[in-house]
């Protein structure tokens, strides 16, 4: 019996692996520098309003996969928590509850229904609040707490003007110009660096230097001039350099290439980065079970203050809720839901730890963002333009000039230098920006497609920019981090306390003391029942 062949059958299950294969890594080539967009998937090159219809063909050359099947894109939601040591609080669920007495309503925009997401997503096929995880609260706390009092309502709420002189430039004019010599090689030593764009003799500022410097017609004419009518007078610095200068062939071009090869890599980075913050603080966000604690939280709580069953509200409630306060113990809303999260979830975090990246986007302003991509843009084109007309120049003068001219032109031509590479330097900023532009492309379309996993409406989507989204997170995440603080820092002190209180009893005088106080424990029983504060330390001391 003839054995099957082993290379034909790999073949054929690469064959049969090689879409999906192809469709796990989208866009390779999508880096800049360290940073790494390969994750952004083609399908991201259209915007959310364009509807399902397939990409054929992105930015970058890559084909689109086809559409895989559905996985679990997010990390499996936190188990319900271990039962309690002591005696249970009494929690009853929402369901076929009703409110008996008025109470405080929070002001938010209600999701009566969730819209199914427009398509598969890199946070998968169904919004954030379709995967919450029902929360129980006790609805009798809260009525307590949050109890509405009669009438009682809170509310929550340049440029240089040239001095005409005889002595051929302005004494500003010539001052600038001496003051900057000072930090330039000498004159004579400009042309053959500038020509060679050499950066050992002139680095970055230098080159920004001489752009301060270029002569202008008018300051030219007037030197010429003045050497014209004293040819054996010798020329003052300033008039020198800018005589020296002007015999330079298109300086202005010469230099803003230089500048550009020389700047290109800091103004990717520029945007670039703020690019990779807003990447990252949505895959934060998306991954951090403890906002998503916080979300079904407050959405128990607001359900029952409301007396409504909304499926979801706009995230911009959250930092409003430091300003509701109960009606008892006058402690804002956040401090009740820290002290609910940690019970009910005692190994959830501080949120402002696991979210970094959303402080940092928070701090980019992304509509400068595009506007240096278009800059860019348009730098990169310029240069190219420039570049031909400094190649046609020099073409002219090599052909037309003595021995000694071309011999002074020969160390532009010479291998390595940054002359020589300037057209590879180009082809490659030219590369670098059409994968700048399908990453910023996709980071903005991944932004609006996660604000529609967090329910927001397209409308709202379109509005929403994203530094302020981010901005809203991260102080909520802060003030929350510094609540949790205080809850935790407050039941360690009722800790000690209880402690000590403990060690006194076993004491001669602690018992007598003891003896002589009646109904210690019916009494503290009682305070502990009036707010949720002392609710808190009976738990604690359970």
């Amino acid at each position: 019996m003839k054995e099957a062949d082993p290379s034909r059958e790999n073949l054929l299950t690469w064959e049969c692996e090689q879409p999906w294969s192809s469709g796990l890594k989208p866009a390779a080539r999508l880096c800049l520098d360290t940073l790494d967009f390969s994750d952004l998937w083609d399908e991201e090159d259209s915007a959310e309003d364009e509807g399902t219809v397939p990409i054929c063909e992105s930015s970058t050359g890559l084909q689109a996969p086809p559409a895989p099947p559905p996985l679990p894109l997010l990390p499996p939601p936190l188990p319900p928590p271990p039962p309690p040591l002591g005696p249970a609080l009494p929690s009853t669920s929402l369901k076929g509850t009703s409110v008996t007495c008025r109470t405080l309503k929070l002001h938010w925009r209600e999701m009566q229904t969730l819209a199914p997401l427009p398509r598969m997503t890199r946070f998968g096929t169904q919004t954030i609040w379709a995967a919450l995880e029902p929360v129980h609260v006790d609805t009798n706390r809260l009525q307590h707490l949050f109890e509405s009092k009669g009438s009682t309502c809170f509310n929550v709420a340049s440029g240089r003007k040239k001095q005409p002189s005889v002595s051929v430039l302005g004494m500003k004019r010539s001052n600038i110009i001496t003051i900057t010599l000072s930090s330039l090689p000498p004159p004579r030593l400009l042309p053959p660096a500038i020509y060679s764009m050499d950066s050992s003799v002139l680095d970055r500022e230098d080159v920004q230097r001489l752009q301060a410097l270029i002569p202008t017609e008018e300051e030219l004419c007037l030197i010429k001039d003045a050497k014209a009518q004293n040819p054996h007078a010798h020329l003052a610095q300033a008039e020198l350099c800018l005589l020296t200068l002007g015999d330079i062939s298109h300086l202005s071009s010469r230099l803003q290439l230089w500048a550009f090869a020389l700047d290109y890599d800091s103004l990717e980075r520029e945007i670039a980065e703020p690019l990779f913050h807003l990447k990252m603080a949505m895959e934060q966000l998306a991954a951090s079970q403890t906002f998503r604690c916080i979300l079904a939280t407050v959405l128990a709580i607001g359900n029952f203050l409301n007396g409504c069953k909304a499926r979801g509200f706009e995230l911009s409630y959250l930092g409003k809720l430091s300003q509701v306060r109960d009606t008892h113990s006058r402690q804002p809303l956040l401090h009740h839901v820290c002290v609910l999260l940690l019970q009910l979830y005692p190994q959830s975090s501080d949120l402002y730890s696991d979210i970094s990246a959303v402080t940092k986007a928070g701090k980019c302003d992304y509509a400068l963002v595009q506007s240096n991509l278009s800059q860019l843009d348009a730098l990169c084109k310029e240069s190219w333009e420039q570049l031909k007309v400094v190649d046609k120049a020099e073409e002219k003068r090599k052909g037309g000039k003595g021995e000694r001219r071309r011999a002074a032109a020969g160390d532009e031509a010479r291998e390595g230098s940054l002359r020589h590479r300037l057209p590879k330097i180009l082809k490659e900023c030219e590369e670098k920006l059409k994968v700048l532009r399908a990453v910023h492309r996709r980071v903005v379309n991944r932004f609006h497609s996660f604000l529609l996993f967090l329910g927001y409406s397209r409308a709202t989507v379109r509005d929403t920019r994203a530094e302020d989204f981010c901005r809203t997170i991260s102080n909520f995440s802060l003030e929350y981090r510094s609540t949790r603080q205080d809850v935790l820092l407050h039941r360690e002190r009722e800790r000690h306390r209880s402690g000590a209180q403990s060690q006194g009893t076993r004491t001669p005088a602690g018992r007598r003391t003891c003896q002589h106080t009646p109904s210690h424990v019916q009494v503290t029983g009682k305070l502990m029942n009036t707010t949720v504060e002392n609710k808190m330390k009976d738990q604690s001391e359970i």
